[in-house]
């Protein structure tokens, strides 16, 4: 019953079992630390996709409040220009009324 080392068969068998069993330890090992990264990874992308979320609702809001100071300082700006006119336009017709 011995072998080429003088092992039984069912000595080989078992060596083989156990280096089966060391390997697949460490196939667990490995998947178990792999499990870890990704749950690690999918909370870092949960936490992003959140927070450009607020950037984005962020971003809209200042869009808004900017639109709106444009528009204000182009009504300002009309108005300073229409109150313009009508001086220089009176003016014209003072000096015209005066000079006549």
């Amino acid at each position: 019953m011995d072998s080429e080392n003088g092992k039984s068969r069912l000595e080989k068998t078992q060596d083989e079992v156990e280096e089966v069993k060391v390997i697949m330890l460490a196939n667990m090992n490995k998947a178990e630390e792999r499990s870890g990264k990704l749950n690690e990874l999918e909370d870092r992308a949960d936490l992003l996709l959140e927070e450009s979320k607020k950037f984005e609702k962020t971003s809209t809001q200042v869009k808004t409040k900017k639109r709106w100071e444009n528009k204000k300082m182009k009504v300002v700006l009309i108005a300073v220009a229409v109150v313009a006119g009508l001086i220089i336009l009176g003016l014209i017709i003072f000096a015209i009324v005066q000079s006549s």
